[in-house]
């Protein structure tokens, strides 16, 4: 069978993923930022006890919409109350942070929760151009072209030397001579966390493969070129002693509910959220009412319209169907979902619903 993009199904199709959560913190509409981020350690317990492989905290600044600025303080939390599932950053913006000092707060992290941290990295910087200016104090530096030298910085830090990265030897750190040769990321005695690549673009997809280090893709940002990226990174992928084979998710957004008509109204307020967010609007998470009785233009609606292709809206077995068919083609066994709703009892039956249908709880 043919799947689009050119790509074929394989003969045995396979009919389970593994699921994990990508967790905003979006502060709702009438609510306060201390409600979401407990909200988050709620569902993060939750996810825990469903099944779910990981549990990632986002990096987002200057807006009224979401809570989550500092992955690495939540990250700590939430191992704290969870028992079994992966934590980690979905992700830090490496370009808005000194790579020693990210170096060395997952390090932390993987001293207290051994085994459990995941370290994933990202180019955009999470925010608007002024606010990237107050975190980088430099205009030089609003610029993400110096991305590969800050990556390989970090991670010569963490002990991945560009000897093990491209050759699959090496003994990690800086090579002889270089000016941070001395320096040492601590704790120095643990081992480094698992590295991740963020993106919705080709150039990660090249990077992350070229380096040898995990890879996930943001269907909900692009989800034009999602299949393309992923199967590209797989392809060119080779194997060194720190990584036998590649390791790629597909990140998507979602919508849950017991009916596909419930789903759809549930949906109101995400996509209320995406329209203000492509005219530069930032404001709370809106409720169903709101969202319904919002003066929608013409053109508003078009721009929705346009959206839908972002998100997964329906009941179960209608979501599993659409977003198994797109890991298929994509050749990923792990998807990684991003739910915005606007009440959290709502957002927690989304995940249970899903972890029902894919067989995970």
């Amino acid at each position: 069978m043919r799947l689009c993009n050119g790509y074929e199904e394989p003969l045995s199709q396979k009919t389970s993923y593994r699921l994990s959560v990508l967790d905003l913190s979006p502060v709702a509409s009438g609510s306060t930022s201390s409600e979401a981020l407990r909200n988050t350690l709620d569902l993060a317990r939750l996810a825990d006890e469903l099944g779910y492989t990981r549990y990632w905290l986002a990096e987002h600044h200057n807006t009224q919409l979401i809570a989550s600025s500092t992955p690495e303080v939540m990250i700590g939390h939430v191992a704290s109350v969870t028992k079994r599932i992966r934590v980690g950053s979905g992700g830090v913006m490496l370009p808005n942070h000194a790579p020693l000092h990210v170096a060395e707060a997952f390090r932390v992290l993987e001293a207290l929760h051994p085994g459990r941290i995941d370290l994933g990295l990202g180019r955009a910087p999470g925010t608007d151009s002024l606010t990237a200016l107050a975190l980088r104090r430099s205009r030089e530096a609003l610029s993400a072209e110096d991305f590969p030298q800050r990556l390989d910085e970090l991670l010569a830090f963490l002990g991945l030397s560009s000897a093990v990265r491209h050759d699959g030897a090496g003994d990690g750190g800086f090579p002889e001579n270089h000016p941070f040769e001395q320096v040492r990321a601590m704790p120095d005695d643990v081992p480094p966390p698992d590295v991740w690549l963020l993106g919705s673009s080709d150039f990660s997809s090249a990077l992350a493969a070229h380096w040898r280090l995990g890879f996930a893709f943001a269907h909900h940002i692009n989800p034009v070129l999602a299949v393309r990226a992923l199967r590209d990174y797989q392809e060119n992928f080779r194997p060194s002693a720190g990584m036998a084979k590649p390791q790629a998710l597909l990140g998507v957004s979602a919508v849950c509910a017991e009916t596909d008509e419930k789903a759809e109204v549930l949906a109101r307020p995400l996509e209320l959220t995406l329209l203000r967010f492509r005219q530069g609007r930032s404001a709370r998470f809106p409720s169903v009412e709101e969202a319904t009785n919002y003066p929608y233009t013409t053109e508003d609606r078009e721009i929705i319209r346009y959206n839908r292709q972002r998100t997964f809206i329906g009941s179960p077995s209608s979501v599993r169907a659409r977003v198994s068919e797109l890991a298929a083609q994509a050749g990923v066994e792990e998807i990684m979902i991003t739910t915005m709703m606007h009440d959290h009892a709502d957002r927690r039956r989304s995940y249970e619903l899903l972890a029902e249908a894919f067989g995970i709880a």
